[in-house]
């Protein structure tokens, strides 16, 4: 089917393009007082992420209600240890729980390599569903976490500010570490496959945790295995976001991806020069900006594109939204994007 938007993909593949594309990370979720009414009918957020129907409904609903240039499909990184054997439960507001994790040999032998099409069928359900019912208006985001990201939520068992535990293992298991390290990869790898056979036109890999390591940690325990991914995906453009990895934009220069998101801490045009010109740029405004008033947002999303360029570039956060930032203000930034036609 051939899209009638299809400005994402041009952007990434470094094509012309008339304007910037936009979209938002967590565009589908609890700014939306309509994802809040479906959510309200359900027991608990696994339930919305595992029902391919209700996920295709809210992944739709920024594409509806907010005019942005791609739909991002609903779901969650950690459904990737689930796969594996590790269940995760998400708490209202404390966010996921690992009743197991991962502490040595023998719990490592407790898990798998996930199968993702039984694992993870409908994840691959909702692509489906979500591909008919947009009917090429606009391409569809597929993604997964990043290994280390992935191994920190195993290891730790929550979220943390410090995932002490997890880099304690990094330091006194590192044979251990790699192990896990390569099972979450190759799980990671089958599941994204998976997803472009199902119908998603990029992917993108979020290492939400980067930032925790040190440099010469993350060139051991993160970048490799995201070279993994990024070499056996073909299919499509890849987008690799890392959170707090500042120290690793030229390493990112140098993987197989095509696009390389940035948090609000990065510079736009150093960033430009650390990963060379064949790479385009996703990013990166504070999600606190919106916050602000509407003349303030337009002022900071000018400025924000100014600094970019208008091509090889995908406009976006340099995270995802928060809860309570009004939809009028996500539109106002969007409307703003848009209007540079």
């Amino acid at each position: 089917m051939t899209l009638q938007n299809d400005l994402l993909l041009r952007a990434a593949r470094g094509e012309y393009v008339e304007r910037p594309p936009v979209w938002l990370m967590r565009q589908a979720g609890r700014i939306l007082p309509e994802y809040r009414a479906v959510r309200e009918r359900l027991k608990d957020f696994i339930e919305l992420v595992t029902t391919p129907e209700l996920a295709a409904e809210v992944t739709i609903q920024p594409v509806d209600l907010l005019g942005v240039d791609a739909a991002i499909i609903f779901s969650d990184i950690l459904v990737i240890p689930e796969a594996m054997g590790l269940p995760y439960e998400m708490i209202e507001k404390r966010g996921p729980i690992f009743p197991q994790t991962i502490q040595s040999e023998a719990d490592l032998k407790k898990i798998r390599v996930a199968d993702a099409p039984s694992d993870l069928g409908y994840v691959a359900e909702a692509i489906r569903i979500t591909k008919r019912e947009l009917n090429g208006r606009v391409p569809l985001i597929g993604f997964a976490g990043a290994p280390f990201t992935i191994f920190a939520y195993m290891v730790e068992g929550s979220g943390s500010k410090t995932f002490s535990k997890a880099k304690k293992m990094l330091y006194r298991q590192p044979e251990l570490s790699h192990q896990l390290l390569q099972m979450i990869t190759e799980s990671t790898i089958g599941y994204l496959q998976m997803q472009i056979a199902a119908g998603a036109d990029l992917v993108q890999i979020f290492d939400s945790w980067a930032g925790i390591l040190s440099p010469a940690q993350y060139k051991t325990f993160a970048l490799p295995y995201i070279a993994q991914i990024c070499d056996a995906i073909s299919e499509v453009p890849k987008t690799v976001f890392a959170k707090g990895a500042f120290f690793a934009l030229e390493d990112f220069g140098q993987l197989n991806c095509q696009v390389i998101g940035l948090d609000w801490n990065m510079e736009p045009q150093t960033a430009r020069r650390q990963t060379g010109s064949q790479k385009t740029l996703q990013g990166n405004l504070d999600p606190c900006a919106l916050y602000a008033d509407f003349d303030v947002i337009r002022q900071e999303t000018r400025q924000m594109v100014a600094a970019f360029g208008t091509q090889r570039y995908i406009a976006n956060l340099g995270h995802g939204l928060y809860p309570d930032i009004h939809p009028d203000h996500v539109r106002c930034f969007i409307d703003t994007i848009k209007s540079m036609a």
